[in-house]
């Protein structure tokens, strides 16, 4: 056993796309790639020659040994310094002495985070947007279902489950906003932030080889090109943890939605079937929501990684202890998590079953004082306001305590005529739910 993180115990990635994108082995291939860039943006400038910027591309991650090289990074307390001599042995002896020209480990690691970041990016994306196609015809197909609306628990008001995926939608259409517009930057600063190095090296070769190389590097990366240093200016970071946190709580949002109405007493969705999915290891007649348990995992533990960048951005100084190395594995770890969520919901809204006879059934289950609202509305002009919510709230406690339906407990109580049939109908007291879920699957089409 070599000790990999494999997700034992971190089943919404476990197994997911991002699990491969985020191992240790994608952060080292991260930091080859840079190395790499940095060469041949340096080689675009006469800083480098041609034939050593081939060769230190031609490395691959897998060449190197990660375990050596992370348990040689206690030494310097981050795993660049063991990493470069490392990378040095892989390439030609003319090549080698220009591997790393003019950089600092913070240089590497930082370009490699935002590499890494961009690539797990595109599978959140991906997934994401699997899961907007999914709740647009989730809301479009039911947006005049009914279903019982709740707050704080207990049955409220009539809504319709179209309007309820709709909300779902528009949460994941935000988280979508979010992680697109990320800003994701190169880091070439040197030492302490001045370029130094970079420009010392270009002046022996004759050219300039500070400033000059920002842009090169970055578009070697195919990240953007930082205006300044952010060694201690950590907005890229904290920006990243931010868009995370948002779509964690979205997909938790949806997850735990998904929990309540699966319930065995409210049954209203089931998450889709598949073989083993939902077993209990005693009970053998449960299907447990399994799906939505792995994204409300996710939506619990995320936010406690994205405070831990929250402080991290306290970095003292030109180049901080302590700060900068406390954000890697939070980030690494909100960054699989949400992507196992992501992966994980689109999986479970495609596949998302629907029970419109059972959320019927659940809307009449207090014999129509789900619509009292309604009923309060019509009596308060001929009874008074005040009058009319005492009475209807005597009948709604003899109907609880009775069984009666709320027409039988208002027997008595009121005198004047009221179209009850059409009062107490839910169909006709969902408002513009079903207007309202046009609205949000024209923001998704648009």
């Amino acid at each position: 056993m070599t000790g990999a993180d494999s997700g034992l115990l971190a089943p919404t990635w476990a197994g997911t796309p991002v699990a491969e994108s985020t191992g240790d082995e994608a952060w080292l291939q991260a930091m080859v790639d840079v190395e790499a860039a940095l060469a041949r943006a340096q080689a675009r400038l006469g800083i480098v020659p041609d034939s050593a910027a081939k060769a230190i591309s031609a490395v691959s991650a897998e060449q190197l040994d990660v375990v050596a090289l992370a348990q040689a990074a206690r030494g310097a307390a981050n795993p660049v310094v063991p990493f470069v001599p490392a990378l040095m042995k892989l390439v030609p002896a003319e090549a080698a002495e220009y591997v790393h020209r003019g950089s600092t480990s913070q240089d590497i690691l930082d370009s490699a985070t935002m590499l890494v970041v961009q690539r797990v990016r595109s599978l959140v994306l991906a997934d994401l947007r699997r899961c907007a196609a999914a709740l647009a015809r989730l809301a479009a197909d039911h947006r005049s279902t009914l279903i019982a609306g709740r707050t704080l628990t207990q049955h409220a008001v009539p809504t319709t489950f179209g309007l309820k995926a709709a909300g779902w939608l528009s949460l994941v259409l935000d988280a979508i906003e979010r992680v697109e517009a990320l800003v994701l930057p190169a880091q070439l600063a040197g030492a302490a932030g001045t370029l130094a190095a970079y420009a010392e090296y270009g002046q022996l070769a004759g050219v300039s080889g500070g400033v000059a190389l920002i842009a090169p590097f970055a578009a070697e990366l195919g990240l953007a090109e930082p205006v300044g240093p952010w060694h201690t200016v950590r907005t890229p970071i904290i920006d990243v943890g931010h868009a995370l946190q948002f779509a964690a709580g979205a997909l938790g949002k949806i997850g735990i939605d998904v929990q309540v109405l699966s319930r065995t007493e409210i049954g209203e969705v089931a998450e889709p079937a598949a073989d083993g999915r939902g077993a209990s290891s005693a009970m053998p007649q449960k299907r447990n929501p399994v799906l939505a348990t792995l994204i409300v995992t996710a939506a619990r533990q995320v936010p406690a990684h994205v405070c831990v960048l929250a402080a991290s951005m306290v970095a003292e100084d030109e180049r901080p202890g302590g700060a900068w190395h406390a954000e890697w594995q939070p980030l690494r770890e909100a960054l699989r998590l949400v992507g196992g969520a992501a992966f994980t919901a689109a999986e479970l809204l495609e596949g998302l079953e629907v029970f419109p006879e059972r959320m019927a059934a659940n809307l009449a289950l207090t014999g129509g004082a789900i619509v009292s609202e309604r009923l309060n509305v019509a009596l308060a002009p001929v009874l008074g306001k005040a009058a009319a919510k005492k009475v209807l709230a005597e009948a709604s406690r003899e109907a609880a305590a009775t069984g009666k339906s709320l027409r039988e407990a208002l027997a008595g109580r009121i005198e004047v005529q009221l179209p009850l049939d059409d009062l107490l109908d839910p169909a006709h007291y969902v408002g513009d739910a079903p207007a309202l879920v046009d609205r949000v699957v024209a923001r998704y089409r648009n």
